[in-house]
């Protein structure tokens, strides 16, 4: 079969791999059907996740079809239509007990990363009746692969860590696709006013039509400037951030209010200077975190049930012959106008 292949850092291959077989009797091999390629996927490219080695397959998002399941397998057969979850559960471990899935003793956030992804024909998924989710008939699939890792790490990690309560004044620090998850489903609990900041002016406007009530764009470095005019110098009650880059993560450090919280998405590759001298007499909360997908149910029902449309984010659409061409878009997400882009093997 062909898979997106990583070479070490700055380097990938679109290339010929053996097929995926049962490792384990409770392994399932699914045949994808849409895929796409994550920040995630660009931070290993660059060198940032060490533990990814070269000779992985990259990706750890898509829909598919299964294709095989293995003796231990109980909740699917093959041609069943699913979601593939980007974290791997074993259903039975201390953590997983927990609903904590990101530090699954077995699993956890695997797919792409320490076993081979998703960015290929087939994919083997270990612990297949708890990493996988029935895809309902009457979702399309596009927006089934946003539920695979975006929609519930902006839900979770920035909207449920960051607490955000109905009439709160929220700001989020960067409109891509996980901040402008983080968007959507803030409004499951009727924010106030929730100011979306970025530098790109374009993925400000799709934040207005998602739902933004304020945009900002940073590139003149007033932002902390503008957000405390909006808030009439309080701050805000959450300000989720969404880049993973020291500016970004010290926006939210002035921003946030007495008694608020920074909710930290972002995945940072390097330090930032955290200002306890300032934020010990704010009675503020910090969270951080990978995604559990622990919401993923719930998100679907939502999804299905149209209270979200996740399909918006969709911005280019690839065939799996041409995922080089998809990177590059990906890579280039400014110039691209891009969000997310779907890579179909169909």
């Amino acid at each position: 079969m062909k898979a997106l292949v990583y070479r070490g850092p700055g380097m990938k291959e679109w290339t010929d791999v053996p097929m995926p077989t049962i490792q384990k009797p409770t392994d399932a091999i699914v045949k994808i059907v849409k895929t796409t390629i994550c920040g995630t996927d660009l931070h290993i490219l660059k060198g940032d996740v060490p533990t990814c080695e070269s000779g992985r397959i990259l990706g750890h998002e898509g829909v598919g079809i299964i294709e095989e399941v293995g003796s231990g397998v109980q909740n699917f057969k093959r041609g069943d239509k699913v979601l593939i979850s980007c974290i791997t559960s074993c259903g039975k471990c201390e953590n997983c007990k927990k609903g904590l899935y990101a530090h699954c003793e077995d699993g956890g956030w695997i797919l792409g990363h320490t076993i081979d992804g998703t960015q290929a024909e087939y994919v083997r998924i270990p612990y297949a009746d708890t990493s996988l989710h029935p895809v309902p008939p009457t979702v399309d699939e596009e927006a089934m692969v946003m539920l695979s890792d975006i929609l519930p790490t902006g839900f979770e990690i920035g909207v449920l860590n960051g607490r955000v309560k109905p009439g709160d004044t929220i700001a989020i620090i960067g409109a891509g696709p996980v901040g402008l998850s983080a968007l959507l489903t803030s409004q499951f609990y009727s924010p106030s006013e929730i100011i979306m900041v970025d530098l790109d002016d374009n993925r400000l406007q799709v934040s207005e039509k998602l739902g933004a009530t304020k945009l900002i764009n940073s590139s003149d470095g007033k932002a902390i400037e503008k957000i405390m005019e909006i808030t009439g110098g309080k701050g805000v009650d959450v300000a989720i951030e969404a880049v993973g880059i020291p500016a970004t993560f010290d926006i939210c450090q002035e921003i946030v209010k007495p008694g608020g919280t920074i909710a930290n998405v972002g995945v940072h590759g390097k330090s930032v200077e955290l200002h306890i001298e300032k934020l010990w007499i704010q009675n503020i909360t910090l969270t951080t975190g990978l995604v559990s997908t622990n919401s993923t149910p719930m998100l679907l029902k939502a999804v299905a049930a149209k209270k979200i449309e996740p399909l918006q984010l969709v911005t280019h659409r690839f065939h799996i012959n041409d995922i080089l061409e998809a990177y590059n878009v990906f890579e280039n997400a400014a110039k691209e106008q891009a969000i997310k882009v779907i890579i179909s093997n169909e």
